[in-house]
């Protein structure tokens, strides 16, 4: 049983790290967009690109994840990406002083 459960953690820990490597991908793109849409003269905020997003992610969910789960987690990954946004376009970094 301790074999399993180690098999089952080892898998865990390394699936964890790619979820951080693409949590990462995905900011880095975002911020991206950002730098396209500050050169557009556009703002960070897009109402409807944001609908599309999660639309997309309840689309592709099947289980066993909560649909509402999932989706908070992913408006707090899309808040967090537009402050990174934010903060890439005053000049400052996260957990900077002004």
């Amino acid at each position: 049983m301790t074999d399993d459960l180690d098999a089952l953690r080892a898998e865990i820990d390394a699936l964890d790290r790619q979820i951080v490597g693409l949590l990462n991908r995905r900011a880095r793109l975002g911020l991206k967009a950002g730098n396209a849409k500050a050169r557009n003269g556009r703002p960070i905020a897009d109402a409807e690109r944001e609908r599309e997003v999660m639309v997309r992610v309840a689309m592709a969910n099947e289980g066993p994840l909560p649909q509402d789960a999932l989706l908070a987690l992913y408006r707090q990954l899309i808040d967090t990406i537009k402050r990174l946004e934010e903060f890439e376009q005053s000049g400052s970094r996260p957990g900077q002083a002004d």
